[in-house]
Parts: C-alpha cells; sequence; structure tokens
C-alpha cells in the first residue's frame, strides 16, 4: 500500500473534501461528469491499494456495472428512440440503456469514492471531528469503520488456531467443513460480543462523551490546510456557479439531450476535474519531492 499524502491533512479537510466529491457524484448525472469522477476515484483507489483495487474492480464493481446496466431496459420503457421489443410487447429504448449505464456507472463511483474515504477518515479522525458535538455517534462510526478489517483478521486468528488443534477446512467432507465454519462464526461473535461491552467499558471509564471532557489530539490546521480548503472552495463555486446556469444540465427522457456553451462548458468541467484529482495531485506531487530527495543521497 502507498503512502497516501492526503490523508496526513487536517481530518476538517479530508471530511469536507469527502462530502463534496461524493455528494457531486451522487447527484450529477451528465456524462462527462460521471467519466471523470468515477475515472478520478478509481484512479486514487489504485494508488491507495494498487492490484488489490484492481481485482476488486474486475470482481465485483464491473459485474456490478454490467447488471444494473442491463437491467433498467428491462423495467424501464421510457424513451422515443425504440431499438427493439420484448416478447412481452414493451419496447427497449436507447434513453432507457443510456440512463441505466449512468445510474450504473454513479452507483460505483459512489462506492469507489467510499472506499477512498475509509481508507482515508481513520476512527481517530472521526472521534476528534465529532466527539464533542455527537460522542456516541462518532464512536459508533469509528467502530463500524474498524469492523470489517478487524473481523477479517479475527477470523484468520480463529482459522489459524482451529488449523492447530488439527481441525483443517481443507479436510473432511462437506458437512465437516460445515460444522468448522458454523463453529468459527460463534467463535467470531463471542469474541465480537466481548470487545463491544469491553470497548464500551473502557470508553466509559475513561469519561468519553462527559461535559467538559477534553482529548488530546496530534492534529493542528498547517498552511498547507488553507491552501486546500481554498483550492477546495474555489472548485466548490465554479461547479455552484455551473450548476445554476444549467452547465451540468442533462436530460435522458424522453430524449437524449444536454447543453454546451462553449468556454463556460469547458471551466466548469475542468474544475469538476481539478476537484477530483486533488488527492492524487497532492500525492504524485509528495512522490517526485521524495524522489528527488532520495536521489540526492
Amino acid at each position: 500500500m502507498s503512502k497516501d499524502s492526503f490523508a496526513g491533512f487536517h481530518p476538517v479537510i479530508n471530511m469536507l473534501y469527502f462530502v463534496v466529491v461524493i455528494g457531486f457524484a451522487m447527484f450529477l448525472m451528465h456524462p462527462v461528469c460521471l467519466t471523470v469522477s468515477l475515472f478520478c476515484a478509481a484512479a486514487y483507489s489504485i494508488y491507495l491499494s494498487g492490484k488489490k483495487a484492481i481485482r476488486a474492480g474486475m470482481l465485483f464493481m464491473l459485474p456490478m456495472l454490467i447488471f444494473t446496466a442491463l437491467l433498467n431496459p428491462l423495467f424501464n420503457h421510457q424513451g422515443g428512440t425504440i431499438l427493439a421489443y420484448l416478447p412481452n410487447g414493451n419496447p427497449i429504448t436507447l434513453e432507457s440503456i443510456a440512463f441505466g449505464i449512468a445510474a450504473a456507472v454513479m452507483l460505483i463511483t459512489v462506492i469507489a469514492w467510499f472506499y477512498c474515504l475509509n481508507s482515508v477518515m481513520t476512527s481517530d479522525k472521526f472521534v476528534y471531528l465529532f466527539g464533542r458535538v455527537i460522542p456516541a455517534l462518532s464512536l459508533i462510526l469509528s467502530m463500524s469503520l474498524r469492523l470489517v478489517p478487524r473481523y477479517n483478521a479475527q477470523i484468520k486468528v480463529i482459522y489459524d488456531a482451529q488449523k492447530c488443534i488439527g481441525q483443517n477446512a481443507l479436510n473432511g467432507n462437506l458437512l465437516v467443513k460445515a460444522r468448522l465454519g458454523i463453529k468459527i462464526l460463534s467463535i467470531l461473535v463471542t469474541w465480537a460480543l466481548e470487545n463491544a461491552i469491553e470497548t464500551a467499558d473502557s470508553m466509559k471509564s475513561r469519561g468519553y462523551g462527559l461535559p467538559g471532557r477534553t482529548a488530546f489530539s496530534i492534529f493542528s490546521f498547517q498552511r498547507r490546510d488553507i491552501y486546500a480548503l481554498a483550492y477546495i472552495f474555489i472548485c466548490f463555486v465554479t461547479i455552484i456557479i455551473g450548476l445554476l446556469m444549467g452547465g451540468y444540465h442533462f436530460r435522458y427522457f424522453p430524449t437524449i439531450r444536454g447543453q454546451w456553451n462553449g468556454a463556460d462548458t469547458i471551466t466548469i468541467f475542468a474544475a469538476y476535474f481539478a476537484l477530483g484529482i486533488l488527492p492524487l495531485v497532492i500525492n504524485m506531487k509528495e512522490d517526485l519531492i521524495w524522489k528527488r530527495i532520495k536521489s540526492k543521497i
């Protein structure tokens, strides 16, 4: 896994960025916006996880994209460009296919951005941001973010322990494997319940959530955070202006039609791309600086 320089920014910057990009990814259905957002999210995911992100994209994201794109024309028959008819007489339209592809791209893009959010926004950042305002919710969020990684690690520990006492899932028939799987699941659930109780007692003993409680924090707002905040704000305002001007307007029904205003449209799409590519640019810049320093050693 590559070292993520963007994750080293202040939690306010990280959280603000993901709120903005995920919000725009969910509501901007223009094909250019969908393409830009998907490219930026995929590129950042690959930078964070490398081959793991590519494998997840091929095994999970791509089938979901194809399934969602094919499912929409079977149930949505709107649109004026009829391509064929189903056996029940309902039409398959070009507009429904285009909307299905757009919805599928939007879905996997949002999932990719949430994957990046989960990698960047660690539990200590959530507690730092929301611990004083909504302490209970921040604790739940931080525990939820750690849920899957910790459970995966614990399942491996339990499975290795079972192998050491001769209970290997690779040996035996299907019934033996099912019994071992149920046993591992039971151990995992017991461990999870005990861990949740211990976490609750530990946080309670520390006075978590009590009025006037102070907390140690390693985060400080630096000059680079100010620059990043100004950058995000400029991109955000430009995109909002583009929305108000109708530059991102694109309709799929009853016919496919968008709007093009020349240089103004290029500007607002460039602002959207500049916003999405920000973490990757920061990381590439830091990587170049590090390589230059290493070459001088």
